[in-house]
């Protein structure tokens, strides 16, 4: 199953905003909810559907006389939590499926995020959930309970930093992102970028 409007509103948990309520709205507001009630993470640290933007190569090379025209990408991570300085700690992305099999996809986020590479992502289904280092895509933790409390986190990022991406590296990451995002695109004919 793929997100798709409801046609209805819901209002955002961390933003008191009415959004567009899709199939899996209520399941990020969760999240939302469950980070700042029982993780204790700051409502003001969080912000909902950051979009992770990156030129590609569209159209026809050949109908363009043999240059590619460049689109804007864009990928939407479900929540995002920032440190007192506004620097990425962490990313989460809900996953419609086995957890596991979101995990390249959901590296390739991280180190292309706004501000970032970002240290930490939770993957999760709501149910299972996978605590990923992203300098060197080490799982972390298993189940639910990997979530960081707040403090935890802090820690965590320290123990965790992440270096900055090459050119070279960065590219390759947009081809996986791209790629991992366009499948599910294509599957579904929308737009990932639900900002």
């Amino acid at each position: 199953m793929h997100e798709v409007s409801l046609g209805q509103t819901i209002r955002d948990y961390l933003t008191g905003e009415h959004i567009d309520k899709t199939t899996y709205e209520d399941l990020r507001q969760a999240l939302a909810r469950l980070l700042v009630e029982e993780k204790g993470y700051p409502a003001s640290t969080l912000k909902p559907k950051v979009g992770v933007r990156f030129p590609v190569a569209s159209g026809n090379a050949a109908a363009t006389g043999g240059e590619a025209e460049e689109e804007e990408y864009c990928r939407t991570i479900d929540l995002a939590v920032y440190d007192a300085e506004s620097r990425p700690m962490l990313i989460l992305l809900f996953c419609p499926g086995q957890v596991n099999t979101y995990r390249r996809e959901s590296l390739a986020a991280a180190r292309l995020f706004p501000g970032g590479p970002v240290p930490l992502v939770v993957i999760t289904d709501t149910r299972e959930a996978i605590l990923v280092s992203v300098q060197d895509d080490a799982i972390l933790g298993e189940g639910m309970r990997a979530i960081p409390v707040w403090d935890w986190l802090k820690r965590l990022v320290a123990e965790h930093p992440v270096q900055p991406l090459s050119p070279e590296r960065m590219i390759g990451e947009q081809r996986i992102l791209h790629t991992y995002s366009e499948f599910i695109k294509k599957c579904c004919d929308e737009s990932l970028c639900m900002l």
